[in-house]
C-alpha cells in the first residue's frame, strides 16, 4: 500500500513536469521517459504555472502565504493515470463518464491535490510533507485552472508547521484540507 501511495505522489508531480528523484532503475518495457522539451530543472517553473509567495523569502512563518496555479490538461491526466495504475474510466473514457453524475471526465482527486505539493515545494527551506488530509468538495475537469492556496496557521515548534490548504477553481474550493509539514 505504501508503494502504491509513493508511486502515486510520484505520478502527481511528474504530471506538472517535475521530474522524479531517487535512483536510477532499469526501465520497465510500459515506461516512456519525459521528450528533452518536456523535462525540467529542480526550482525551475514553467511558463503557464503562476507562483505568488507572501512572506519572509529566508524562513517560514505564522501567516506566510503562497499560491500555485495550473491548468490541469488531459495531459497530465493521462500520465497520472499511466504512472499511478488509476484507470478509473471516470477519467479516461469520454463516453462512459458522460454516463455519470460529473456528465464527463474529471481529473483525477489525488493529482489536483498534488498542487498542494506543488505550492510546498516552493516554500523558503527544505519543506518535508507530514501529513495531508483533504476533502474532496467539487469535480475538476480537464481544461480547469486551480489554483492551491497555502496558509501557515500554527507553528508546532521544531521547525513543524500547521498548514490551511485549499484548491480552488476560481472563487469555489474543490478540496479543502490541512497538512503539517517539517521544515529544515
Amino acid at each position: 500500500m505504501f508503494e502504491s501511495f509513493m508511486e502515486a505522489n510520484r505520478a502527481a508531480i511528474a504530471s506538472m513536469g517535475v521530474p522524479a528523484r531517487g535512483p536510477e532503475k532499469e526501465a520497465e518495457p510500459d515506461e516512456r521517459e519525459l521528450p528533452a522539451e518536456d523535462r525540467i530543472e529542480p526550482g525551475e517553473d514553467l511558463p503557464e504555472w503562476d507562483v505568488e509567495f507572501h512572506g519572509d523569502d529566508d524562513s517560514l512563518e505564522v501567516g506566510d502565504k503562497i499560491c500555485f496555479t495550473k491548468t490541469l490538461t488531459e495531459a497530465d491526466v493521462d500520465r497520472f493515470a499511466a504512472a499511478s495504475g488509476d484507470t478509473n474510466p471516470i477519467h479516461l473514457d469520454e463516453e462512459w463518464a458522460s454516463g455519470t453524475r460529473f456528465g464527463g471526465r474529471i481529473v483525477h482527486g489525488i493529482l489536483a491535490s498534488g498542487l498542494i505539493s506543488a505550492a510546498l515545494a516552493r516554500l523558503p527551506g527544505s519543506v518535508i510533507y507530514l501529513s495531508q488530509d483533504v476533502e474532496f468538495r467539487a469535480p475538476v475537469r480537464l481544461g480547469d485552472r486551480v489554483t492551491a492556496d497555502v496558509e501557515a496557521v500554527e507553528s508546532l515548534g521544531g521547525g513543524r508547521f500547521r498548514l490551511r490548504t485549499l484548491v480552488k477553481k476560481g472563487e469555489d474550493v474543490v478540496i479543502d484540507g490541512e497538512a503539517v509539514i517539517l521544515v529544515d
